[in-house]
């Protein structure tokens, strides 16, 4: 088989397979998506060779992972599943490391055991077939084996530059203890997920001016004093007394679709509760006048054609916005039923 092979967010299957059917189309690529919800994976197939560079991760909302799809392994004899796997692998590139996992479900949890003991006994027998480097190599393709079923695997490979670079596609973050929130990892996330290592450095430098809106209790505004931004921070509501103690916090008493900066500043970032398309309009505003260079910020989705609303909210910032540098979205792990997005615009 060819393709790729794309893990997700349990029951987000459908919206994952209606944005790679119709990115695919758009760089004229003809296939089709494969899935079943709450698989917490799409396979979709498709013959062109250019696909995996025609939808890189980065720009892919709903994907977690993307990998090219080597080969889908039925059937697979417990007491020896690897035979097949090196047979599948034949004429694969110079692999520098091996992930094993299984989806995000609630189904495939109990491979967790599987795909960490199934891992030892096939990196020494990829080595032995001059697949895999004597060492851990970045700089190489990686190896992913998706383990479905305790007889049914997935193999993809991963380039990576242009893949998650967490097993699952998640990063592991930890709350930490004085954190106002647990909204505060979805920012964490959000300059992990949606910003390139040399875009952080270069985006964020400690004082730099922020605003955020609809702030209450702090959670995104603790991220960005730990960055040693400034932060004007907007809500009727109350921040936790330590985010204000940190001396880089102005909480103003106002409502965050009305305020606006006296002053353009560097961020803004939102995570108010409403609907997608006043959110996308307003943040299309912040852009188009100035007041802000970059901004954060996420956008609730309805219970159905998520896909389409999204497509729709991100064309409002398009052509809303004006002149956009750089626009990407991700339906993050510690997201629910929404997705965050990241905007900038101006010179860098």
């Amino acid at each position: 088989m060819t393709g790729l092979l794309c893990t997700c967010r349990q029951g987000f299957e459908p919206e994952l397979a209606g944005e790679l059917t119709q990115r695919a189309a758009e760089a004229g690529c003809a296939g089709y998506a494969r899935t079943q919800r709450n698989d917490g994976y799409v396979v979709f197939a498709c013959d062109d060779i250019g696909l995996a560079a025609a939808l890189p991760w980065r720009g892919l909302v709903f994907a977690r992972q993307k990998l090219a799809l080597v080969a889908e392994l039925r059937d697979l004899d417990p007491a020896d599943r690897i035979a097949p796997m090196l047979a599948a692998l034949a004429g694969a590139p110079r692999l520098g490391d091996v992930w094993v996992e299984h989806p995000d479900t609630d189904a495939a949890k109990p491979l967790a055991g599987l795909a960490r003991s199934f891992g030892n006994a096939l990196r020494p027998a990829l080595r032995k077939a001059g697949l895999l480097t004597p060492k851990e190599d970045a700089r190489l393709p990686r190896l992913h084996v998706l383990f479905v079923e305790g007889t049914h695997a997935l193999l993809g490979i991963a380039q990576p530059a242009d893949a998650a670079p967490w097993p699952l596609g998640i990063p592991r973050l930890r709350l930490m203890p004085d954190a106002p929130s647990r909204s505060a990892l979805k920012l964490e996330e959000a300059f992990l997920a949606l910003l390139a290592p040399s875009e952080r450095e270069t985006l964020l430098h400690p004082g730099m001016t922020a605003a955020d809106l609809g702030a209450a209790p702090g959670g995104w505004t603790w991220v960005l004093t730990r960055q040693q931004l400034h932060v004007t921070s907007i809500d009727n509501g109350p921040l936790r007394q330590h985010v204000l103690d940190t001396g880089l916090v102005t909480h103003l008493r106002a409502d965050g679709f009305r305020w606006q900066p006296a002053q353009p500043l560097d961020w803004m970032v939102c995570d108010m509760v409403e609907q997608p398309r006043r959110v996308a309009e307003r943040m299309a505003t912040w852009l188009r006048e100035g007041w802000c260079r970059h901004t954060v910020f996420n956008l609730k989705l309805p219970m159905k054609k998520r896909w389409d609303e999204t497509v729709l909210c991100l064309e409002i910032l398009r052509e809303q916005a004006g002149g956009l540098r750089t626009l990407r979205a991700k339906q993050l792990y510690h997201d629910r039923e929404e997705i965050t997005v990241f905007a900038t615009k101006g010179p860098r």
